[in-house]
């Protein structure tokens, strides 16, 4: 079973249930300043996990783009992916657990869909604490589910494992709002428990033969300021399988690598190396196919990131490098990201059309930022020559064996100098490089970035604060007003919103003069000035182009959308497509102040302002 073929099936099986299914939502998070990129299916979705109503209707599904940073170093074993592709189907304040639980049991385990043998099936519960009791409807729904439609008696502590907190419930995202137990299923590969992981293996166990493949999240509580939890009044289901990793189980190959989706890639990177992929040489074929796959989403996305040394750039920069550099070790000498990336538009096109849309500008990035880091790369050499040319000659004169790690990272961090380069140079002339100090000097360096990112990046997912909400609405009238003076194409590639500004990103082929910047403000100030009401519809996509919204009409909430339209009925300044929340009348909003405009990449510009 293909992956395009169980992608489709999942959606179908749900839209059979009463599901809408809503497009995935952009990898770049609209308004959320708490991630650099979409990690769940989930998170488009926290205003109506909160209580706002969909378009779409109560119960949704979708497969949503999704990438992960925090394990970009681990990718390259038998399991870890950043960009992966995420199953998920949601109740909002509808159906609750039961039929959650029965429709992923029916799902994966009749023969007209997935038709997993059930007795592979194992799951685990919320076992209670303090704040919350043992999950005992989940438990006495799996017990009926096994006992009735595969004649399995399903004891507690066995085939259903219980858990704590730390494994077995949800969220809340921030310090307060909606969270709640979840169950969770996995797969019983069948291979031996290896002792060293404990005596006995269970759901949870390191040792590989259980692989987690669907989690039901159940949101029934709200966590309080004071640290108690309350019961919610809409109580929601958001559940969530990874494609690759169901893919690697009806395949019934060992890894999400082994599944077809990677194979036309390996295929390519053979024939640009000369080497097969084997043990020896999986770990640079993973990374390769891995990190250029999550580079060619980002930058394809509809709000697509360029490479750079910033937030969302940077990550994109940082996959690209490291893709490039593990290509040399396999010995390609050609610029590889570009050929790499036609194969993987190939495999994802049909269904993620916005890459073949941005085809062009996806292969005009690559062959530049291989272009930069060859550059880096002759910088580098220059300054490992100037720095470690005379303490080389002189540890070889002295017959010492090791350079400091501080020497070894300042090369890595002021010139992008890889430590790898380095280390092979090195070995060249028979000395080594004292790997923990480099490793010391390299975590202190992570745990700055990390402390960095936080303060950017603090608030909460469900943080719909007055300063916020303020700020999303001033958004929408710098977006018209920018169209207004500018001219129609202007689009918005980005935006990001904190309590204290927003940061709007935007097509224009150079950069905006200061008087075009005043007449954008003073626009700006008149329309929030005139006090004018705000208010939304929920409508067809076809009737918002009728009247002339703008925003992304395919992408984003399935059928129905709601427009937000800024003025009065027959003068709207501003008519665009959003989720919300915002102001009820402009005049809330104070006074608006540009403080920056700047280059972000070639063709996108990017304005930073205030309300006060």
């Amino acid at each position: 079973m293909t992956v395009a073929h169980i992608r489709q099936k999942f959606l179908e099986f749900f839209q059979q249930k009463g599901h809408t299914i809503i497009p995935s939502a952009s990898l770049i998070p609209e308004n959320d300043p708490t991630v650099l990129f979409t990690t769940a299916g989930m998170h488009p979705l926290v205003p109506y996990l909160l209580g706002e109503k969909h378009p779409g209707g109560k119960r949704l599904v979708s497969v949503q783009k999704c990438l992960r940073t925090d394990d970009i170093e681990e990718v390259g074993d038998n399991r870890h992916l950043t960009f992966f592709e995420m199953l998920g189907n949601w109740s909002l304040g509808d159906y609750f657990k039961r039929e959650a639980i029965e429709w992923s049991f029916e799902f994966l385990t009749d023969p007209t869909w997935l038709g997993i043998d059930p007795t592979r099936l194992f799951v685990t519960v919320f076992e209670g604490d303090q704040d919350a009791p043992r999950d005992e409807e989940s438990i006495g729904i799996w017990q009926t589910l096994f006992l009735n439609r595969a004649k399995i008696r399903a004891e507690v502590g066995e085939r259903i494992g219980l858990y704590p907190k730390k494994k077995n419930w949800w969220g809340p995202a921030g310090q307060t709002g909606p969270c709640g137990p979840d169950t969770e299923i996995f797969y019983d590969t069948g291979r031996a428990h290896d002792p060293a992981f404990g005596l006995k293996c269970h759901q949870n166990c390191d040792c590989g033969r259980f692989v987690e493949i669907w989690n039901n999240v159940f949101m029934e509580y709200e966590k309080q300021e004071d640290g108690t939890f309350k019961p919610l009044q809409q109580k929601n289901v958001d559940t969530g399988m990874g494609l690759e990793r169901i893919a690697a189980v009806m395949q019934n190959v060992p890894t999400v690598f082994d599944t077809e989706i990677f194979q036309n890639i390996f295929n390519k990177i053979e024939v640009l190396s000369g080497k097969r992929y084997t043990s020896e040489t999986e770990r640079p074929f993973r990374i390769i196919a891995d990190h250029i796959r999550a580079a060619v989403f980002i930058i394809g996305d509809q709000h697509g990131v360029s490479p750079s040394n910033v937030g969302q750039g940077y990550i994109v920069r940082r996959l690209l490098r490291r893709a490039i550099r593990e290509g040399r070790r396999l010995g390609i000498k050609e610029p590889l990201t570009h050929q790499i990336a036609l194969v993987i538009i190939g495999e994802f096109g049909t269904h993620y059309q916005e890459l073949e849309t941005n085809l062009v500008r996806i292969v005009s990035e690559l062959k530049q930022e291989e272009q930069k880091f060859e550059k880096t790369l002759e910088k580098g050499m220059k300054e490992f020559k100037k720095i470690l040319i005379e303490p080389i000659d002189n540890l070889v004169k002295n017959e010492q064996k090791h350079l400091t790690g501080e020497q070894a990272f300042m090369l890595f961090s002021t010139y992008g100098f890889p430590w790898e380069l380095t280390e092979e140079i090195l070995r060249e002339h028979g000395i080594m490089v004292d790997r923990k100090a480099f490793e010391k000097e390299f975590k202190k360096h992570q745990e700055l970035s990390r402390t960095a990112s936080a303060g950017k990046f603090k608030g909460g997912l469900a943080d719909h604060s007055v300063e916020t909400t303020r700020l999303h609405t001033a958004t929408h009238l710098l977006h018209r007003a920018l169209k207004n003076v500018l001219g129609d194409h202007v689009e918005q590639k980005g935006s990001n919103i904190t309590a204290e500004r927003l940061r709007f990103d935007f097509s224009h082929p150079m950069k905006v003069t200061v008087e075009q910047l005043k007449q954008v403000e003073d626009m700006v100030n008149d329309i929030i000035q005139q006090d004018l009401p705000v208010r939304f519809e929920e409508m067809t996509v076809e009737e918002a182009k009728k009247r002339g919204a703008i925003g992304l009409f395919e992408e984003k909430y399935g059928e129905k959308i709601k427009v937000y339209f800024i003025g009065n009925d027959a003068t709207d300044f501003s008519k665009e497509i959003c989720g919300g929340p915002h102001v009820t009348h402009t005049g809330e909003l104070g006074s608006f102040k540009i403080q920056k405009e700047e280059a972000v990449s070639a063709g996108v510009r990017r304005i930073k302002a205030t309300l006060s």
